[in-house]
């Protein structure tokens, strides 16, 4: 905290101020003499010599208060904590009223040893002091929510057992910041080697992460430090922290590269107004990749850094939005991670109610689109230490986080560990497919859309690797989705992902092969939609509905049959009745689009061309559709 540096500088001036008008609680000469060296050592930066001679003062008078508080502080500088926690006690005990600041320094460096009774105990006893700062009391005041929140989270303790991910990707240096792809076939992360950091990646084969590989020479420097990365679903971009670059714009700016092959391209920094002369970094990109949450120190801000974010237009992204006080605080937040379901926040923070230091915390969009307040995971997977760089795997049940405190191969090492259901996010599945010509069976790289039937919504547009024809994206449960998969010069090809009161068993996996379009060709159009014995379009049958409008345009010589099917469930003539209302009902919508009446025909076949078997529930389903077929090019 920047206050609580301010506040450490100005008691070291106090205690200056007492030895220029020799005002001490010691009379001891050498004691004095001491503790004048240690002033002047100080001064010139030289601390540990400074509690050299601050232990020879103590070792000559065991009372002189300021020594002990002096020494408390440079313990407290170095991080010794037990030693700083032993001299500002002591001070106490000479002299409870000998100076204020002591309770808050000592309450704080408490908190972080898990002392949360002697903390409270010792912060009640600042606020009982006059002309305190309205800034030191309110953080006092959060430090006693702090013990009194981790009293109770030490009672209710959640279930947490890490598990170490294995010497493919943990060694002897550190590891840390990791994410994975959301099949979990790939894992990125950081490793730091003599003081540089560059990334590392790891597959996953037989349930085991392999040897970890250098990502990409494109990427990692020699003389510039990569980091605090976040990975699209499918693996095909990488936005990640690079700092004090020489095409950078502030200190720290956030960077994206893309997968080109088995390789990854140049990465490009992205322009103003993400990027500015202030800090950015960490960031987190949500599945649909059109949402960028990111930690900066820029102004406007609610505290030293906070979470933002940024969306993706026609025109490059948005002025970028902090997301306000039901996430940041005055203090910090950092670390965020958005889970793929896209409504799921995880990230650290030192501001909300924690066991001290960094804790890790959920937040959830409510039905309005905003973030309700942050629940704390709880302890022991918090600590009074400070956890952070938490990511979860897509389907919400494992997560990621990096640590020097358990037994691993060396300094931090990335361990899994099960999420509390009460933590979990949204259930989520993902859809993994391939792209191949009909004919030639060669991988194609074409336009992937999948859309939130129920919004007429993208929830995800991007291309099917051009060397593999791969792509990946992920589906959460409670929604209906249509899949579009579309190339110049090809059929498009339309697929259902009904997740409507259901959890999906297993991720989707297809090969879909496209084919050119040739007379007698044909599509089945498997988001057009219709009440059970009705002929009337769904509202969800729009996006399909566009797709066909989009393919007729963009083939203006081509002419289509339009095709309505059944099972065989019912009345013969009926069923034929009804399929052909139902292709002329789409006929009908297309040339309100201004479609030429001339490039369409429509007819119903009813139950005479199944292409599934009727004795089977779902194969009635398939057998009831609505088809185009190439009449003309």
């Amino acid at each position: 905290m920047r206050f609580i540096s301010l506040l450490f500088l100005l008691f070291f001036a106090t205690i200056t101020a007492f030895a220029q008008n020799g005002q001490y609680t010691s009379t001891d000469k050498q004691a004095i003499s001491h503790f004048a060296e240690a002033n002047r050592l100080m001064d010139e930066r030289l601390f540990d010599e400074a509690i050299v001679e601050l232990n020879k003062a103590i070792a000559e008078d065991s009372k002189f208060v300021e020594a002990h508080i002096q020494l408390a502080d440079l313990s407290r500088r170095k991080r010794d904590h037990k030693a700083a926690i032993e001299h500002y006690r002591k001070a106490i005990t000479l002299n409870a009223d000998f100076n204020r600041a002591v309770y808050l320094k000592l309450g704080e460096i408490e908190v972080s040893e898990a002392q949360y009774v002697q903390a409270k105990q010792h912060l009640q006893k600042y606020l009982t002091f006059n002309n305190i700062t309205l800034q030191n009391m309110a953080y006092a005041q959060k430090l006693i929510g702090d013990c009194d929140f981790s009293v109770e989270a030490i009672k209710n303790p959640v279930a947490f057992k890490p598990m170490n991910i294995g010497t493919g990707v943990n060694s002897a240096d550190d590891e840390y910041m990791p994410v994975a792809t959301a099949d979990e076939s790939t894992l990125i992360f950081t490793r730091k080697i003599n003081d540089n950091e560059d990334f590392y990646k790891s597959e996953k084969k037989d349930g085991k992460w392999q040897a970890a590989t250098y990502l990409s020479s494109n990427i990692n420097t020699p003389n510039y430090n990569e980091g605090a990365q976040s990975i699209s679903q499918d693996g095909h971009y990488l936005f990640f922290t690079g700092c004090n670059r020489p095409d950078g714009r502030g200190k720290c700016d956030i960077y994206i590269a893309q997968k080109h092959g088995d390789d990854w391209g140049k990465p490009v920094g992205i322009n103003p107004p993400v990027n500015t002369g202030a800090w950015e970094s960490q960031p987190s990109i949500s599945a649909d990749g059109r949402t960028l949450y990111f930690v900066s120190n820029k102004a406007g801000g609610l505290g030293g850094y906070d979470i933002w974010k940024t969306n993706l237009t026609d025109n490059g992204w948005t002025e970028p939005e902090n997301l306000g006080p039901s996430i940041n605080t005055p203090y910090d937040e950092q670390s965020p991670f958005i889970h793929p379901d896209d409504n799921t926040l995880y990230f650290c923070s030192n501001g909300w109610p924690g066991l001290g230091n960094k804790d890790l915390f959920v937040s959830r969009l409510d039905a309005n689109g905003k973030w309700q307040k942050p629940e704390n995971l709880g302890y022991p997977i918090n600590s009074s230490g400070d956890e952070n760089g938490l990511t979860l795997t897509a389907q919400g049940n494992y997560a990621f986080f990096s640590s020097n405190k358990l037994q691993g191969s060396g300094g931090f090492d990335i361990y899994m560990f099960e999420m509390p259901q009460k933590a979990r996010p949204k259930l989520v599945t993902y859809v993994k497919g391939k792209v191949i010509d009909a004919k030639t069976k060669q991988p194609l790289e074409a336009d992937i859309e999948i859309i939130d039937l129920e919004r007429n919504r993208d929830v995800y547009r991007d291309y099917s690797g051009e060397h593999d024809g791969g792509f990946l994206a992920t589906l959460t449960s409670g929604k209906n989705y249509g899949l579009n998969i579309s190339r110049s010069g090809y059929l498009f090809y339309s697929e259902n992902f009904s997740l409507v009161g259901q959890v999906p068993k297993s991720p989707f996996n297809i090969e879909v092969e496209l084919s050119p379009i040739e007379v007698g060709k044909k599509v089945v159009l498997r988001n057009i939609f219709f009440d059970t014995n009705k002929y009337n379009l769904k509202p969800e049958s729009k996006a399909e509905l566009a797709k066909l409008i989009q393919f007729m345009n963009e083939n203006p010589t081509v002419r289509i049959e339009i095709s309505g099917h059944t099972d065989n469930m019912g009345n013969d003539d009926l069923n034929k009745v009804l399929s052909e209302n139902r292709a002329k009902e789409v006929y009908n919508y297309l040339i309100k689009d201004k479609v030429p009446a001339g490039r369409l025909v429509y007819k119903g076949y009813g139950e005479t061309q199944p292409i599934a078997d009727n004795n089977t529930e779902n194969g009635r389903q398939l057998n009831r559709r609505t088809e185009f077929k190439i009449v003309a090019q």
